[in-house]
């Protein structure tokens, strides 16, 4: 076993400690090497259970987080799900491997293109990108099974349920201050949505419109 392996052995454990019991989230968390996404200042990092920086004041999600948020997502073999914010591209790829597309939305045009290279190297073949406005989506796409924000939203995001389909899943943290609330909602027979709050969460804000970058 390489050293990597044992690392990535030990993370999954910790993760399944605090809860994320999920085999199949397990299973595509531990096929995928978060060194690849991380920072080479911060290589030596990777497998740890922490938030790391990335490019563009953004952060690469603390794996216990992309872990819980998928697992609430509940990812079907067969689903279209919509990814806001694809930062790394680290949880895009953990949902790659769960989903049957996913399609993800970056407003930070260098982040997208570094991410999509590295969603080649691990040959991704089933995940679309778009440089846009994450807070409006992928209209000509809907509607979704799932969608994914990776971002806080300043509230309920009412423009990306709309995106979901019938009885589909969001799962997105809401709040204004540095620490959100982690909300997931599903949709009910009369076309509403039952939210329910899983944890606080700290995770940078959901921006309007793309970034100007150089």
């Amino acid at each position: 076993m390489s050293l990597s392996d044992d690392r990535a052995g030990r993370l999954i454990l910790s993760l399944r400690r605090q809860g994320v019991t999920d085999a199949r989230v397990l299973k595509a968390m531990e096929s995928i090497d978060r060194s690849l996404f991380v920072h080479e200042k911060f290589l030596d990092q990777a497998w740890e259970d922490q938030a790391l920086p990335i490019d563009c004041a953004q952060t690469i999600s603390q794996p216990y987080i992309v872990g819980l948020m998928t697992q609430a997502l509940e990812v079907g073999p067969r689903h279209r799900v919509l990814e806001i914010g694809t930062g790394s591209g680290y949880q895009c790829a953990v949902l790659s491997r769960l989903a049957r597309f996913v399609y993800s939305v970056e407003r930070y045009k260098s982040l997208l293109t570094e991410a999509e290279a590295k969603l080649k190297v691990l040959g991704v073949d089933n995940v679309f990108t778009r440089h846009g406005d994450g807070g409006q989506g992928w209209l000509e796409q809907s509607p979704f099974d799932r969608i994914m924000v990776t971002a806080a939203s300043p509230h309920e995001p009412t423009e990306l349920l709309k995106q979901l389909k019938p009885g589909g899943v969001l799962v997105a943290p809401v709040g204004r201050s540095s620490v959100q609330m982690l909300n997931r909602y599903t949709g009910q027979e009369d076309g509403s949505f039952r939210r329910e709050s899983l944890c606080e969460v700290r995770f940078v804000p959901l921006v309007e419109g793309t970034a100007k970058e150089g």
